[in-house]
């Protein structure tokens, strides 16, 4: 099945509503630049890479929305949105490139205002094109780079770094669908992650409707599988990546990787270039998203506990570059301590 979470269609932008899967597969129509505010902040489109594309779509619906052949009102009103998306998750970089790579192209096209807006939503219809085929070539890179022996190989990964999270293809799923595809592919362990469940609801169906053979498990299980001998390495994607390979993901990432260092276990990060931040120079300056502290009180309207105790809902950790055996990008698979040769 090719799944793509992010279209453009004609005049909108047609979403996967993530939020209601694994049980309904539906789309939401997104016309209005702020719906897609909307849409990033409820997690109907998430993951790293998807929610760059979604606001750079974003910025395109903001450029049909204004009426005018003033330049400067033109490019105020597309940095207001900008700023509106900006704000949406503060720790994925991708989301900030995407805004820029679009607000570069408005501020460096000449033209009338009928142009820009058509070249806006070329530029965010190229940007989503060149998404997928990175998500396809780090799905290689990491293929060549997993463990030799044995030629079939049990993987662990960690909430859903696949064509949901991405423009189709995926970054962690890509490697697995790579190794799938290739028949190196035994089996791959999906950790639930709590607390919003992207592993169970997501990674779980994409793995079902790909025919890729997977085994739910739930994230306190992760050790022990890993002590019996049955993972032969770990891939996870990432939201930031500081300069020194230190990489913000998913709240339980840091968890994983100990585990994975303790029992020798390879453990890779998949993420394109996008994704490292060649400002920060270590995982302390990443900036880490807190959520509504429902999400780990209840599953839908079901308590999970009792009303008064007090809530922490950190939605990211970062993982120390020690822990990192490599970091796969579209341009090559480097320790953490080598990923400044891949600076542009």
């Amino acid at each position: 099945m090719s799944i793509l979470p992010i279209a453009w269609a004609y005049d909108h932008v047609r979403l996967i509503d993530q939020t209601r899967l694994p049980v309904e597969f539906s789309y939401v129509e997104i016309r209005r630049a702020m719906d897609m505010v909307t849409a990033i902040q409820t997690m109907i489109v998430r993951g790293a890479p998807a929610i760059g594309v979604a606001a750079a779509f974003g910025i395109a619906l903001a450029a049909q929305e204004i009426d005018t052949e003033e330049r400067q009102e033109f490019l105020e009103h597309l940095e207001t949105v900008a700023t509106a998306l900006r704000h949406t998750r503060p720790t994925a970089i991708n989301l900030f490139w995407a805004i820029d790579q679009m607000l570069n192209t408005a501020r460096q096209t000449v033209g009338p205002m009928g142009f820009l807006q058509e070249k806006l939503i070329e530029a965010a219809q190229n940007l989503a094109v060149d998404e997928y085929h990175t998500c396809v070539t780090i799905g290689d890179q990491g293929l060549a780079c997993l463990p030799t022996q044995p030629q079939r190989l049990t993987l662990m990964t960690y909430c859903n770094a696949g064509a949901l999270a991405t423009a189709g293809y995926g970054t962690a799923l890509g490697v697995i669908r790579s190794a799938h595809n290739a028949q190196r592919l035994m089996q791959v362990y999906v950790c639930e992650t709590r607390p919003r469940l992207q592993g169970a609801r997501l990674t779980a169906w994409e793995c079902v409707q790909d025919r890729i053979s997977a085994t739910l498990i739930t994230d306190n299980m992760a050790g022990y599988c890993m002590q019996k001998g049955l993972i032969h390495g770990v891939v996870v994607g990432a939201d930031r990546i500081a300069l020194n390979g230190d990489t913000a993901n998913k709240i339980g990432t840091y968890s994983l990787a100990v585990l994975a260092h303790t029992h020798q276990i390879p453990f890779y990060v998949a993420a394109p270039l996008s994704s490292i931040d060649w400002t920060l120079s270590n995982g302390s300056q990443i900036p880490i998203e807190e959520r509504d502290i429902e999400e780990v009180y209840k599953i839908g309207d079901q308590w999970l506990t009792t009303p008064g105790i007090e809530i922490f809902n950190p939605s990211f950790d970062v993982t120390p570059a020690r822990y990192i055996t490599g970091i796969i990008t579209e341009r090559g698979v480097v320790p953490p301590d080598q990923l400044q040769q891949l600076q542009p």
